[in-house]
């Protein structure tokens, strides 16, 4: 008996979540669909489904940060990431923090199940359209703004994300289940930490690091 991955798909676009759930029904069972990071976290521990696959650029929680939290409440389960970012640095910092797979969308209708396939078993899948690059930049150093964010903790990342994406600290506060206080505490450490000091330079640095899309 062949035994059908429970798979649960996080992306921020409705259409590309409709368009992966094609992809993925016939040969396995869909379990759930989600648009940001937050509700990814809720969900998947719901679900608590095989495999999930999602997206790095998602309103609340990025995806890399969403993954690191639920490697750390889940072990087991396969991430397979599933994204517009060719950069081979996001696909780096992607299995540093557990994932199996890492594919582009433009491939999707060609390797998604195959990366399904291939992380079930226990085997790793990097699409072929960023490998060179990707074995390449496993011997680099990572470059020093990477190092600034990785000084920043968890919940410092989602903090930064959350006011780059426009929330005010009353809606962050609420967001996160703290007290406004314990926000600007953690906006304080940010700006020593990163030098910056207004939120439009905030804004940008997240960006610039991927924990918030440019559109």
């Amino acid at each position: 008996m062949v035994i059908r991955p429970r798979v649960l798909l996080a992306d921020d676009h409705s259409l590309v979540l409709e368009g992966l759930a094609k992809l993925v029904m016939e040969d396995c069972d869909l379990v759930g669909k989600v648009e940001d990071g937050r509700a990814l976290i809720q969900v998947a521990q719901q679900l608590d489904p095989d495999v999930i696959v999602l997206d790095i650029s998602m309103p609340k929680l990025n995806g890399l940060e969403a993954g690191r939290q639920l490697k750390k409440l889940l072990p087991s389960i396969k991430l397979i990431f599933l994204t517009m970012h060719a950069d081979p640095v996001y696909a780096k910092e992607a299995f540093q923090i557990g994932a199996s797979g890492f594919l582009l969308k433009r491939s999707a209708a060609s390797e998604l199940m195959q990366a399904i396939h291939a992380v079930m078993k226990g085997q790793y899948y990097v699409t072929p359209a960023i490998a060179k690059d990707f074995l390449s930049s496993l011997t680099q150093q990572m470059p020093a703004p990477q190092a600034e964010i990785d000084s920043l903790t968890p919940r410092q990342r989602e903090v930064l994300q959350l006011i780059a994406e426009g929330h005010s600290t009353k809606e962050i506060a609420t967001m996160l289940n703290v007290s406004p206080k314990t926000i600007e505490f953690h906006r304080s450490q940010i700006i020593r930490e990163l030098d910056l000091h207004s939120t439009a330079e905030l804004t940008r640095y997240a960006i610039a690091h991927g924990l918030v899309s440019p559109e």
